[in-house]
């Protein structure tokens, strides 16, 4: 049900993103980096991705929500406090499809009728044009997926009409090249033709990092 004063059909974009501490994050990254310098490169990718949501919500083309792990509700608030038209908030516990689906139910539980764009942190030329084109082929699909090249997506769009979210993120192998695929197939048993975005390279390696620092 949709309540009166509700922005009907606006999209959510939830930013899901690791606390940029030493030792914390981007571990692949540090095995050959340090710890200290993955953290600033975690750090540098965040603040870009947060840069580009809060830019799309203070236009209004969408509601920007930052979900952070590795960090408690206050430190999360303090550390994003400057950026305005954003809402803050800890990660839920449990392994990655749990703590993705409990995003999507959580951006519905005051207005069920918004599509929700799940992205990351690790696109340091990640542009408000591709959040656009998701917006847009989410009127056409049910599912928008942005895939990378190491077989995960970059992306995950679900329009509103999707309202149990769980068949996307159930037993799915995460940190495999199966990951992308596997969604796609369940959309289609589902009846779903995804809409695909174009493909792209996540930093997680010291190899991803080369055109970046180039």
């Amino acid at each position: 049900m949709i309540l009166e004063g509700e922005a009907a059909g606006l999209p959510t974009l939830v930013v899901m993103t690791r606390w940029p501490a030493s030792g914390r994050c981007k571990r692949r990254l540090a095995a050959t980096l340090g710890d200290e310098s993955a953290a600033r490169i975690q750090a540098r990718l965040i603040s870009h991705t947060v840069a580009v949501a809060a830019t799309l919500a203070q236009s209004g083309v969408l509601e920007a929500r930052i979900a952070v792990s590795g960090a408690g509700q206050k430190a999360c608030r303090r550390w994003l406090a400057s950026q305005q038209g954003l809402s803050i908030h800890a990660q839920s516990r449990g392994g990655l499809g749990n703590r993705l689906c409990h995003e999507v139910l959580r951006a519905r539980a005051h207005r069920s009728s918004t599509p929700v764009i799940l992205i990351g942190t690790d696109l340091p030329d990640l542009h408000q044009q591709d959040l656009l084109i998701a917006i847009d082929k989410l009127k056409r699909s049910s599912l928008v997926l942005g895939p990378s090249q190491d077989g995960g997506y970059w992306l995950l769009g679900l329009a509103a009409e999707e309202q149990d979210p769980h068949w996307a993120f159930h037993s799915i192998p995460w940190g495999t090249d199966a990951v992308c695929t596997l969604t796609v197939e369940r959309a289609q048993q589902r009846g779903i033709t995804p809409e695909l975005l174009s493909w792209r390279n996540d930093i997680d390696t010291i190899g991803d990092l080369q055109g970046w620092l180039a």
